[in-house]
């Protein structure tokens, strides 16, 4: 990969203050982030530490090798590194750590901004995963540790790119994406362009379909007054947008798939997709619920619940 290196006036080299690695120049957050997804997908081997399968610090380790960066080879031992970061205060690229085994550190993933990190997880492979899922990984979070420090120019000068960079919207659905094609679905009138969102100005592209939607009630922002039009969409947050979009109700019994966690929040609303016949899961009776909405898919569920209305 081809690294990217910012101009001088925007302090062009970051510092690695590890307790072994020497401090050098690196690549920027945009290249970390990069350089991660392009491994999503890769499944989770035990000891995995190639393309045919990756553990979770086998991950972490070859996307900074990548960047020219040695880390320790097991979680525990990467925990050891760099310098402990509070979760107020993280930025793209720290490390984060997680107890999962009951007995200490036993997972660790990459901080990816937005409160998204990826990792590679057991049954998931490389996956993106919310940093405070109140179901699993929010009550098993242990401390981060930032092996690379940006000044604070440079961190604001690539905000925007990290977000970009981070996720190919070629293939992935954006919050602005299933906004805009939910609007076109529901032949919204999109004419409004004032939505009541810091992060939606009335000339971006998709600011209609944003405010149409949210008139409606069908998709909501966070709790701090942004939507993130930029940010990519699980496949369960879009069940759950799907069923209140086109009025879905459950048809005959509740539909589980084999990764459901327990009282999950999505659970009905994947249900009543799945009883609807607009998703049968995965094929291999899982439904992927933290795995990020393709483009593709967010269409044929679109295309399936039109069928319903006619």
């Amino acid at each position: 990969m081809k690294k990217k290196w910012l101009l001088p006036i925007f302090a062009s080299f970051m510092l690695f203050t590890t307790t072994h690695i020497d401090t050098a120049e690196a690549a920027t957050a945009s290249d970390v982030t990069e350089t991660a997804s392009k491994y999503l997908g890769i499944p989770y081997v035990y000891g995995g530490t190639t393309t045919k399968g990756l553990d979770c610090s086998g991950f972490t380790s070859k996307v900074f090798s990548d960047l020219g960066i040695k880390l320790n080879r097991t979680s525990s031992s990467q925990y050891e590194q760099g310098t402990a970061v509070a979760k107020d205060d993280l930025q793209v690229g720290d490390l984060l750590f997680f107890n999962t085994s009951g007995k200490g550190v036993s997972h660790v993933s990459i901080y990816t901004g937005d409160g998204k990190m990826i990792h590679s997880q057991t049954g998931k492979g490389v996956s993106y995963s919310d940093v405070n899922d109140p179901y699993y990984w929010g009550s098993r979070y242990i401390g981060a540790k930032r092996v690379a420090t940006f000044d604070s120019e440079q961190a604001e000068a690539v905000k925007e790119e990290v977000k970009k960079a981070a996720i190919d919207f070629t293939v992935y659905a954006s919050r602005a994406e299933v906004a805009e094609q939910i609007a076109k679905a529901l032949n919204l009138d999109t004419s409004d362009k004032n939505t009541k969102f810091t992060d939606v100005k009335p000339t971006y592209e998709h600011a209609g379909a944003i405010a149409a939607v949210s008139k409606l009630g069908i998709f909501d922002g966070d709790g701090s007054g942004k939507f993130n039009p930029s940010s990519p969409i699980t496949r369960a947050q879009v069940a759950k947008v799907l069923v209140h979009a086109f009025g879905l109700e459950q048809q005959g019994d509740a539909v589980t798939f084999t990764d459901a966690p327990a009282n999950h929040w999505a659970n009905e609303s994947i249900s009543i997709l799945a009883s609807n016949g607009i998703t049968a899961g995965k094929g291999n009776g899982s439904f992927g619920y933290d795995e990020m909405l393709k483009i593709t898919q967010l269409q044929t569920f679109i295309e399936r619940a039109q069928q319903l209305q006619k």
